[in-house]
């Protein structure tokens, strides 16, 4: 058989005994990007590249003084519940916050505004709230704009 004749097999066609191949080349095909990425809110299209840079702090502080407790009219950064706030290269967000007392009724609600409102934010990948009693709050730990609109001076 000479050269001219010689077929290159098909993709998925046996080569020889024992011997079958995917491709019809030995080297790989390059990975395409995909084009869509599934979420439980269905497929979104792949258009910015992924964040690589650290969200920027004064940010995410605004975005957690969007949640107030529901039984204080201040919100909950002011009243000093927000203890840490870890900003990680990946665009990962962690924050630490406590609840005026173990028993507080937004127990229950407040972790989860708070992690909604610093998921908004265009920078931020993932957010993840841990609640922690030590230190206890105090009323020390609230705001001279906290202390003004409780008339707690």
């Amino acid at each position: 058989m000479d050269e001219k004749n010689q077929v290159e097999p098909a993709i998925g066609m046996a080569e020889g005994a024992g011997h079958f191949s995917l491709e019809a080349e030995d080297t790989p095909s390059p990975k395409a990007e995909p084009v869509s990425t599934w979420t439980p809110d269905g497929e979104k299209p792949n258009d910015a590249p992924a964040s690589t840079s650290i969200p920027d702090e004064e940010t995410v502080i605004a975005a957690i003084a969007t949640v107030y407790d529901p039984e204080i009219p201040v919100n909950i950064y002011e009243l000093g519940l927000i203890y840490a706030i870890d900003l990680h290269e990946d665009g990962s967000v962690k924050v630490e916050m406590t609840l005026t007392a173990p028993n507080c009724p937004s127990a229950q609600e407040l972790p989860v505004q708070v992690k909604e409102a610093v998921e908004k934010i265009d920078t931020v990948t993932t957010a993840t709230v841990e609640i922690v009693w030590e230190p206890p709050w105090d009323m020390s730990r609230m705001s001279e704009d906290a202390r003004l609109a409780l008339n707690m001076f």
